[in-house]
């Protein structure tokens, strides 16, 4: 068995659309497997913990390396799908596969486990659906337990258990107006991310919600009865007019965002802050508040802000899933 990597989290992006493939394959009654990377050695390009789906058809849902290894591995899968038994498949280094080495060179242990029942799936998506962590549990023998995920669970083996460590998938709620809005739902929704969008403006809503997105129109100034925010959720404002931030920024500090960003100058942050002290909002919760956003300083093109916004969020949502889940073993 290879070693995987404990030091560093996996967070498997839409691990429901490996899910979703499972399920639909039952419906259609077609045997199929969930195949689990459970060790790397030297380089890979995915880590442990990484699962994809594959049908007796050979139809796969989700990806672990592409090319001929990838084609190799479906090709095992649905061998072992006809056999009904499940085994641990090694790649790359030490593998009895000699012509088939990763791209990137080192070795990979795929765990390959036919699914009997549905069930176990079922209840992983929905949690996952519900915005909550989820837990996997895959034996050897081929066995499958599925638990509330969290602190405390992070990808590797448990003796003859793999668990593997599923969070919810990056949600943004972007509230602006304009073509900034319009550019990060675009590049947002593109990225994977579930995105919701509040405007002012219907033609940017009917864009957004074109592009993908949720879209809902702001009335005025006030608060929006769509602003749900988890710890998985980013809040960005983008408004030009700073005024119609306020509520908004009150209401998405009282809940439990990873990130909460505003568009503006250096001096428009002060104001804004300066803004929200007056109306009894203490320095510490003033902290949350990140602006200018982006990594690309003085972006000024919509396009620029959107990919330098989504950077930043992107790079903040792993930060805060590795302070999630303990990294001890």
């Amino acid at each position: 068995m290879l070693p995987s990597k404990s030091k560093k989290e996996l967070v498997l992006k839409n691990a429901k659309l490996v899910f979703r493939f499972l399920l639909d394959a039952a419906s259609r009654g077609e045997k199929a497997a969930l195949l689990t990377v459970t060790g790397i050695i030297g380089h890979s390009a995915r880590e442990a913990g990484t699962q994809m789906a594959v049908s007796e058809t050979g139809g796969a849902g989700g990806s672990f390396a592409g090319g001929c290894v990838e084609a190799a591995i479906i090709g095992e899968a649905r061998r072992v799908i006809a056999a009904g038994q499940a085994e641990l498949l090694r790649y790359g280094q030490g593998s009895p596969f000699i012509d088939m080495r990763l791209p990137c060179g080192g070795g990979m242990d795929v765990l390959v486990s036919p699914v009997a029942s549905a069930a176990p799936i079922l209840q992983a998506y929905e949690l996952l659906e519900a915005r909550q962590p989820v837990a996997l549990l895959l034996g050897r023998d081929g066995s499958l337990l599925v638990q509330p995920g969290g602190k405390g669970a992070a990808s590797g083996w448990r003796n003859d258990l793999f668990l593997v460590q599923h969070m919810p998938d990056l949600r943004l709620i972007i509230a602006g107006q304009g073509a900034e809005t319009s550019a990060l739902a675009r590049l947002a929704v593109c990225f994977g991310a579930d995105v919701t969008v509040l405007s002012p403006e219907k033609m940017t809503a009917m864009a957004a919600a074109q592009a993908g997105a949720e879209a809902w129109e702001l009335a005025g100034r006030q608060r929006s009865a769509h602003l749900h925010a988890d710890p998985y959720t980013a809040v960005v404002m983008l408004f030009h007019d700073h005024d119609r931030e306020t509520e908004l920024l009150l209401q998405a500090l009282e809940q439990a965002p990873f990130f909460i960003g505003a568009m503006g100058s250096r001096a428009t942050h002060a104001r804004r802050l300066a803004a929200l002290a007056a109306r009894g909002v203490p320095s510490a919760a003033l902290k949350r508040i990140v602006g200018p956003i982006g990594t690309i300083h003085a972006a000024r093109d919509p396009e620029t802000l959107a990919l330098s916004a989504l950077t930043q969020i992107v790079t903040r949502y792993r930060e805060s899933i590795t302070v999630l889940i303990s990294v001890e073993m």
